[in-house]
């Protein structure tokens, strides 16, 4: 282990677009069934519905949040719907199940989409037993990620120390609150990043294109 991660002891993993290559471009299709969800409820046409998407996302972290909390949609019902895609893109990751495998301490996945579609994704990835457990948006309480309580749930659920810990994310404004309570931070930088402008960024300790090839580099390090 590479000398200035010794002191990491959890390594916590968001889901989509971290464990798999943006370019797959899994989540245009959720993307697309939101969208569709979005018209029917309000009965708008497509791009008022892409307007209402982002906006929430944008606003509340996710699509979710922002028509629970103007719209009391039922998260169960709006999350079975989205998700409801053809998974094909995915395949194994070598590499990362390799990484995962070596990898010492515990390990987590931290999710704002739910436990159901992160095991189907996780599946496809032959990481289906990498992980110790999955702290989904309804473990949150609905207060995802950026929204500083839901890592608080997720240090008290698990009894983490976040000093001890290291969480990797594509979407670079969801390392800000985990830098803040101390967490290590590794930034996917694989072209999924939605939000707009820019900031300094210092909140980013590491940065990879590849996930699993950095724990790979990082645990052959003294090998």
């Amino acid at each position: 282990m590479r000398a200035e991660l010794s002191h990491v002891r959890n390594w916590i993993f968001d889901l989509d677009n971290t464990l798999y290559p943006a370019s797959t471009d899994l989540f245009a299709l959720i993307d697309v069934r939101m969208g569709e969800y979005i018209m029917e409820l309000l009965g708008c046409d497509a791009v008022e519905a892409r307007r209402v998407q982002k906006e929430y996302f944008f606003a509340h972290g996710t699509t979710l949040a922002g028509l629970m909390a103007d719209h009391q949609v039922d998260p169960h019902h709006f999350l079975d719907f989205v998700h409801d895609v053809d998974m094909a893109a995915l395949s194994r990751n070598e590499a990362l199940v390799a990484a995962l495998a070596r990898l010492p301490g515990r390990k987590l996945v931290f999710t704002n989409a739910d436990a159901p579609y992160a095991n189907r994704v996780l599946g496809r990835l032959g990481l289906g037993e990498a992980f110790e457990a999955i702290h989904d948006v309804h473990a949150t309480n609905y207060r995802p990620k950026p929204d500083p309580a839901s890592y608080q749930s997720l240090c008290e659920a698990f009894d983490l120390d976040p000093t001890a810990s290291l969480f990797a994310e594509d979407l670079a404004r969801n390392l800000k609150p985990a830098k803040a309570i101390g967490m290590t931070t590794l930034w996917v930088d694989n072209g999924s990043e939605q939000a707009p402008g820019s900031d300094a960024r210092d909140y980013i300790d590491y940065r990879t294109h590849d996930i699993g090839r950095w724990l790979l580099d990082i645990l052959e390090e003294d090998a």
